[in-house]
């Protein structure tokens, strides 16, 4: 009998490469430099806020290009369309993103945070915007669907031009005013959203369309994915360190110089990161997508577009406004909680009838 162990029975550790495992560790380490850098560097949050076009901020914008090209170069455009006819997968990923996310952040704001005004708008304005960037790469980590993830992001983004602020009267105009809650006004306008997708997953998505189109016509589809791919992989990981010491460093000051109302503000982000992924991958699972597109579903439907968030609050709040710094804390709680998930992604594998092998940035 051969002693020969499948993916599946082998550990998912052992699975993963040595730059995969310690990925929590290059996080860890990225988002304590960032943060000592705003702390202790003096100008440079002034130096990188300054570097801007409109409400985009470039060291965060070419941070992320870096990051979301070698993945979306890795999606094999052809198969979308299976993607686009799995209405289960399409309509359980809408119906998570664009009416449960927006609704639950909203409760748990005023649960948590009734007292503090601004705080509870920031925190809203996150769950309205639906993540468009980063969770292509917790996808990835985790094994997911990469055609699913990269179709539900499409979708995402749409949604996020025409809804966002449609939504945002919503939930901080006339749903509080039904319920005899204070309200805040939202202008912002949806060409400035336009424009962030654009810019965050419009130009890395062509580039990796047309990388793959031209790379499969000249060399083959082996070569592509057995050579170029392997040679790109890392940089996903190098631009999301990138990404997180800019942003970390643009707002270490303002977040080490209020720990008790960063820890007020990541309790209910706590709790919506780890409700959203579970309750998506359960309702998935019971769906019975299989693990792949139910790990899409469910870090699509957890992520949140905190780049947009954030230049929306300091866009109609200010840059030093409880609603900003609200939109900061986001990332800094969401980055090393969809890093755990990953993992317990990977575990909950052997709940699910099919399989797929682990790592993005081997």
């Amino acid at each position: 009998m051969s002693t020969t162990r499948s993916p599946a029975a082998t550990p998912v550790a052992q699975q993963m490469s040595t730059l995969d495992r310690l990925l929590p560790v290059w996080i860890g380490l990225a988002m304590v430099t960032g943060l000592l850098a705003g702390r202790w560097v003096p100008g440079i949050a002034d130096a990188l806020d300054a570097i801007t076009v409109g409400s985009i901020s470039l060291p965060i914008a070419l941070g992320l290009l870096v990051m979301m090209y070698p993945v979306l170069a890795k999606v094999r455009y052809d198969e979308l369309g299976t993607v686009v006819r799995d209405r289960r997968t399409m309509g359980l990923s809408l119906v998570l993103n664009w009416v449960v996310g927006p609704a639950l952040m909203f409760a748990l704001a005023w649960i948590f945070l009734a007292d503090l005004p601004d705080y509870r708008t920031g925190l809203i304005i996150v769950g309205l915007a639906r993540c468009i960037a980063m969770v292509i790469i917790w996808n990835d980590l985790a094994c997911g669907d990469r055609e699913a993830a990269a179709v539900l992001v499409a979708i995402n983004s749409i949604f996020q031009v025409l809804a966002f602020g449609l939504l945002g009267w919503f939930y901080l105009e006339l749903l509080p005013a039904w319920l005899g809650l204070s309200t805040t006004g939202l202008d912002v306008s949806p060409w400035e959203i336009a424009g962030s997708v654009a810019v965050f997953l419009g130009i890395p998505l062509a580039a990796g369309y047309l990388s793959r189109r031209i790379g499969e016509r000249r060399r083959g589809r082996d070569w592509y994915e057995d050579t170029f791919l392997p040679r790109i992989g890392p940089w996903a990981l190098y631009g999301l360190l990138f990404t997180i010491v800019v942003l970390f460093a643009l707002q270490g000051d303002t977040i080490t110089s209020q720990p008790l109302d960063v820890a007020r503000i990541a309790v209910p982000l706590l709790l919506y990161f780890v409700l959203m992924w579970a309750g998506s991958m359960l309702l998935a699972h019971r769906l019975g997508l299989g693990y792949a597109r139910s790990t899409s579903v469910a870090f699509t439907a957890a992520g949140n577009n905190f780049e947009l968030a954030i230049a929306v609050a300091i866009a109609v709040f200010g840059v030093t406004s409880g609603q900003a710094l609200a939109g900061v804390v986001g990332p800094l709680i969401e980055v090393p909680v969809l890093v755990g998930l990953i993992y317990v992604s990977l575990w909950s594998r052997r709940f699910f009838r099919t399989d797929t092998a682990p790592g993005v940035f081997r």
